[in-house]
């Protein structure tokens, strides 16, 4: 395993004056993502939870519809970076492959590995038939809760965090990395191995709520996005069309909801410590 963190020196200036100090500095690795021994996409990233990101990544961008399509994850240090080797059940494998020949052009790092436009506007799975709701305070307890389950963030400030906030529970599931998105793909298959139903639940980020964040959500299964910044207009259009509850700008007790409003009541949240 690889640290998630290194320390570094740097110089501070501070009001007192001026000095060499050491701080803690987030990791950021290359991480391959191979299937059948082919690399399909090659993310920045941290170095730590491999098997959920590999899991995460294929069932948020739908190369396998659950856990079960994978036969085997395989993950090698090949120094300038991981190389997690996917290896897919047959049925998987042949529609990954079908789906591998309709794209076009190499892959690209811009948006999770996605080689063309068709692909990076996929349609977003369908959320709107949810019944779970949530009062103010459960947006406002979900993000104060997640601030307490990012260990790397708290030693660098550098990472971003992706939850699951279950309302009576609190945050079931959480991950962190360097990446947004690589966050939410590694929440995504922590859930999938703890068979934990992202419907039950709001996903919760510590970053701007862009398209493809508002499609892995979807695909996660859960209803609600909630953020501590901003939405895209995209990612508010698409949201919108999934059925999803798009809640943003979440500071102290006052937050933005920009989509299915229905879905917050008014109440007072069960006590979570």
């Amino acid at each position: 395993m690889r640290p998630a963190l290194t320390s570094t020196t740097r110089i501070a200036r501070r009001a007192a004056g001026t000095a060499a100090a050491p701080r803690s500095v987030p990791e950021e690795t290359p991480i391959a993502l191979s299937y059948a021994g082919t690399t399909h996409a090659v993310m920045m990233g941290s170095p730590a939870d491999f098997d959920d990101f590999a899991l995460g990544f294929s069932l948020t961008e739908g190369i396998v519809s659950s856990q079960h399509e994978i036969e085997s994850i395989e993950v090698e240090d090949l120094g300038a970076g991981i190389d997690i080797q996917i290896r897919l059940k047959d049925t998987a494998n042949t529609r990954f492959q079908a789906r591998r020949r309709r794209l076009a052009g190499p892959v690209g790092c811009g948006l999770c590995g996605i080689e063309s436009i068709e692909e990076a506007m996929r349609s977003v799975d369908d959320v709107g038939q949810s019944r779970l709701t949530l009062v103010a305070t459960d947006i406002v307890q979900s993000v104060r809760l997640l601030s307490k389950q990012q260990p790397l963030h708290t030693e660098t400030g550098a990472v971003h965090a992706a939850g699951l906030y279950v309302p009576g529970k609190g945050i079931v599931a959480a991950r962190e990395d360097v990446g947004r998105h690589n966050a939410l793909d590694k929440l995504a298959g922590a859930l999938a191995k703890a068979g934990v139903n992202g419907a039950s639940g709001a996903v919760v980020v510590t970053s701007r709520v862009s398209v493809e964040m508002v499609q892995k959500t979807a695909a996660i299964g859960s209803s609600f996005i909630v953020a501590i910044s901003a939405p895209t207009a995209l990612a508010i259009r698409t949201a919108e069309e999934a059925g999803m509850t798009l809640v943003a700008l979440v500071r102290g007790d006052e937050f933005d909801i920009f989509t299915h409003p229905d879905r917050v009541a008014s109440g007072v949240a069960k006590n979570v410590a």
